[in-house]
């Protein structure tokens, strides 16, 4: 397979050929404002550096962090510097993973289970990082008679090692601290609470006690995008899930929180690139 140096050209590869792309990238892309792909991802930190901002949660980045995010997280990486930051991303499209599934093993398990104690990073020992990079190599490197089957093997092995240790990372009782700025981290909590009510900086500012330009600027700062960008990734995100379970146009609009159709069609065939009713469509399908 092919080792891209492109998020972008990734999830491009993955939802063209309905299964999975790999980009290894060492220099900066242009960073993407907060958004959301159909395609899961594995973002596997090689140097460290950054921040994850993932839904509502921050996230430091360490070398042999991964990170998992499913089609429907709003993400972005925050905190952004001038140096090099080496990372290995998975695009990964969502049904591939599905079918790979058993009855016995569920592969999507690290994908799908989101619960009060699901934390997006796994750190991964000297190890198990030695094990993600064979399997990434072991992928890129497959050529000739029989490539399919090995980069496909070495897949599946690759999401067996994942999966066993999101099991692990869900068992576990203690909470590890993701927060980053309390006041910041209070706002998106409020937001991603009251997310189908409509939410303006200035009640956010009143709510807070706080002036409507220091609450655009602590969230800038923290987050690196604006709080009414964050408000539209979420809700997109909440029609987009919606929408895949089924739900008609009508009932995400109204769930996601939109003020007005107009608003909520123009925002999501702009995020996701089809109308919300053809995104629909393509889900039955």
């Amino acid at each position: 397979m092919e080792e891209l140096n492109s998020c972008k050209t990734a999830i491009e590869h993955c939802l063209r050929k309905k299964a999975f792309a790999i980009a290894h990238l060492y220099k900066e892309e242009k960073a993407m404002d907060m958004h959301i792909h159909d395609c899961y991802e594995l973002y596997y930190s090689i140097s460290g550096g950054k921040q994850f901002l993932i839904d509502n949660r921050f996230y430091t980045i360490a070398p042999g962090d991964l990170f998992i995010i499913n089609q429907y997280e709003s993400h972005k990486l925050t905190q952004i510097d001038n140096s090099v930051h080496e990372r290995i991303v998975l695009s990964i499209y969502p049904d591939f993973v599905k079918r790979l599934s058993t009855p016995d093993t569920d592969l999507d398990y690290c994908f799908s289970n989101r619960n009060s104690r699901f934390q997006h990073k796994v750190s991964l020992d000297k190890s198990a990082q030695r094990r993600f990079l064979y399997y990434i190599s072991k992928i890129t490197s497959a050529n000739g008679y029989a490539h399919d089957i090995i980069e496909q093997a070495a897949f599946l092995e690759l999401l067996v090692m994942i999966n066993s240790l999101s099991h692990a990372n869900a068992a576990e009782t203690v909470v590890r601290d993701y927060k980053y700025n309390q006041q910041v981290e209070d706002i998106l909590a409020y937001i991603n609470q009251n997310i189908g009510q409509n939410i303006t900086v200035e009640q956010l500012a009143a709510n807070f006690f706080l002036s409507e330009s220091y609450i655009c600027r602590i969230f800038k700062q923290a987050t690196g995008t604006t709080i009414n960008k964050y408000i539209t990734a979420r809700r997109i995100s909440i029609a987009k899930a919606h929408l895949n379970e089924g739900d008609s146009v009508g009932t995400a609009f109204e769930k996601s929180g939109f003020g007005d159709y107009s608003s909520f069609f123009k925002a999501f065939t702009k995020a996701v690139g089809v109308s919300p009713k053809k995104y629909a469509g393509l889900s039955v399908s």
